[in-house]
């Protein structure tokens, strides 16, 4: 990919050394999210990072679908998990579902059994809890751990023929109830759920817990390398022990990296579709939301994105990564690519009182300064226009070199013009500036030397379109994630502002996805979701200028 970049990272130098000794002859990673939720900035990371790795050396990656929780999965999320990663500009040579593995997990979890490290458990979840212990506490052992292996095998086919009632017993690993790490205390392996699955219907009622289905997925594929967040550190152990023990023909290797964290947001799926439920968004691909599918309708480019995740590197320790880094990519990539418009968000009439009333005329505006192939536009001029509000100031303080009573200013590409009256309403609101133009000016030129240092922008009356413009503020107010659910007491109320505003004439023909410059606003994308016949919707993805810095 053309933004590729093979800079060191303690996994690349891993695979290295893995390929150099022979321990593996070709490279297979994964992505594997659970279809619960739409994938966020996060999971971006991750694709970033298994597809790249697998990219850079000729290796491959499987996208599979971890579904092994029929309660909280839907096909509405596979396909959107499908569409973000192709979007970000990754395809995977092969497509799995975790319950296409369920008749071998179920063999493997048989063997175990026979091999009398797993048994059949009645204890409740919350006696399981109990017994398990503390990190200071050993745990106690079930009553039920000593059963026979006969007697586990056809309680565990009973499990599977759904004559048991959800959570009336579990399939547990026989490890070690006084293991230091608590992942090993005779984790759970099967669960009951009676609930229809989205891929294999009503054919089963038990289903693998996460832990036990994962290594065995890896192993299934022939996954070399599965990369995870630092959260599963603790339990490569069991992933370890589970290869070992269900005497797998392939041995994958668990690698943990830290997760992305980034103030201003929240990074969880869970989290996500709270805000989503409780309408604090208008969906999972709400521009304000942190989804691949929020952050694609807001604007932002798939390159730009690739770029971020790059850009952050990959580390053991877990960090904050400041939201405006992402805007920073954003700003890098659309800065030659987006053609410039002018664009009036709080609009203030002006009457050129000295400007012919019948004419107009139109003056050509490069497209993108930047790239000189973009090439000029027509952008029409009459007497009546309209400019910012914030662009003039009855009373300005010093230095503002914007319009005021007297002050000469640049309309963009068009002529010098003064401020002569300011017209009010009984109220003492302004509703309109009178001015005067120097037809000498022409093309925003100064005819005999003189120094205009401001420069406003500009829309026809007569000519421009309306338009809904969208700016954000970060959705969460905090600097970092909390735990819980306090989380929505940080929620932004003031992240979207909906305006009016008015455009040059030709952006009529803008199409859902296109990305502009709005001079001086920033950076605006067609809003895919609200935009309809005669109707246009902008998003703005970030604006020009931050102070945030790459170091």
């Amino acid at each position: 990919m053309e933004d590729n970049n093979s800079s060191s990272n303690f996994i690349r130098n891993i695979i290295e050394e893995d390929l150099k000794s022979g321990e593996y002859k070709k490279v297979i990673t994964r992505f594997p999210p659970e279809p619960n939720g739409y994938l966020h900035i996060g999971h971006a990371k991750s694709i970033v990072l298994n597809f790249g790795l697998a990219d850079e050396f000729n290796g491959r990656t499987n996208l599979r679908f971890d579904d092994t929780n029929p309660s909280k999965e839907d096909n509405e999320y596979v396909e959107s998990i499908k569409e973000d990663v192709k979007w970000l500009g990754y395809d995977w040579e092969e497509l799995h579902f975790a319950s296409s593995y369920f008749d071998q997990m179920y063999e493997y979890a048989l063997l175990l059994i026979k091999k009398g490290k797993a048994y059949v458990c009645d204890l409740t979840s919350d006696e399981i809890r109990q017994y398990r212990g503390t990190l200071t506490k050993p745990g106690k052992e079930s009553p039920y751990r000593n059963r026979t292996t006969e007697e586990n095998i056809k309680l565990f086919e009973k499990m599977k023929n759904g004559e048991f009632k959800d959570g009336e017993k579990v399939l547990r690993a026989k490890i070690d109830m006084s293991s230091p790490n608590i992942n090993m205390r005779d984790p759970i392996l099967y669960r009951i759920v009676h609930a229809h699955h989205h891929n294999t219907g009503d054919k089963w009622c038990i289903y693998p817990m996460y832990d036990f289905a994962h290594p065995l997925e890896d192993a299934i594929e022939g996954v070399t390398h599965s990369i995870c967040t630092l959260e599963f550190e603790d339990h490569r152990p069991l992933y370890e022990w589970i290869i070992k023990e269900c005497e797998t023909e392939n041995k994958p290797k668990q690698i943990e990296f830290a997760r992305l964290n980034m103030t201003n947001t929240v990074m969880s799926k869970r989290k996500l579709k709270k805000l989503v439920d409780e309408n604090f968004v208008d969906g999972w691909d709400d521009p304000r939301m942190p989804t691949i599918a929020g952050l694609r309708r807001r604007g932002f480019t798939p390159q730009s994105i690739r770029r971020f995740c790059r850009e952050i590197g990959v580390a053991k320790a877990n960090s904050v990564v400041d939201s405006q880094m992402l805007d920073y990519f954003l700003r890098d990539d659309l800065e030659k690519k987006a053609l410039r418009t002018m664009a009036v968000l709080n609009p203030l009439k002006i009457v050129i009182t000295n400007y012919p009333e019948n004419k107009s005329e139109t003056f050509k505006i490069e497209n993108n300064p930047d790239d000189p192939s973009a090439g000029i536009r027509e952008v029409p001029f009459s007497r009546e226009l309209y400019i910012e509000q914030e662009d003039f100031m009855e009373n300005p303080p010093k230095k503002y070199y914007r319009l005021f009573p007297g002050n000469e200013v640049r309309l963009k590409g068009a002529y010098f013009i003064k401020c002569s009256e300011v017209i009010k309403d009984k109220d003492g609101n302004i509703t309109e500036l009178h001015c005067t133009y120097d037809p000498r000016s022409k093309g925003g030129n100064s005819p005999d030397g003189r120094k205009v240092r401001g420069t406003i922008h500009w829309v026809n009356v007569s000519t421009a379109i309306s338009a809904e413009v969208r700016l954000y503020e970060p959705l969460i107010l905090n600097e970092s994630e909390e735990e819980g659910d306090s989380f929505l007491d940080n929620v932004n109320p003031d992240s979207l502002k909906i305006l009016k505003g008015f455009l040059e004439p030709d952006m009529k023909n803008a199409k859902p996805g296109e990305k502009f410059q709005f001079f001086r606003h920033g950076y605006f994308n067609v809003d895919p979701k609200y935009t309809k016949e005669n109707k246009l919707a902008f998003n703005r993805i970030a604006s020009l200028k931050s102070s945030f810095k790459i170091k």
